[in-house]
């Protein structure tokens, strides 16, 4: 494997709103997207917006269609997503 080091990313969320969100699933839901953005960042690597510690005020990602039985981690892999998308477009000038 060479010696590529792989940089640490910390991405600090404020607060997530997440509303009509049945209370008993918000720990799992902000679990998901936790692990799915972890997983985004990996891979896909890290936005042109988070570049020299960005601070983004907010970030509005817009309606999550529920299914009547969406998982909650599919829910949160879902806004994950989201918000991965939304930070690439949501580029700073330089």
């Amino acid at each position: 494997m060479g010696d590529m080091k792989q940089r640490q990313i910390e991405l600090h969320i404020e607060e997530l709103i997440l509303r009509d969100l049945p209370f008993a699933l918000r720990h799992q839901v902000a679990a998901a997207i936790e692990q799915e953005l972890t997983r985004l960042l990996n891979e896909q690597g890290l936005p042109p917006s988070l570049k020299q510690g960005a601070i983004i005020p907010s970030l509005d990602i817009g309606p999550v269609r529920l299914g009547e039985n969406t998982r909650a981690d599919a829910l949160g892999s879902q806004i994950a997503r989201n918000v991965y998308t939304k930070l690439w477009e949501n580029r700073q000038p330089d």
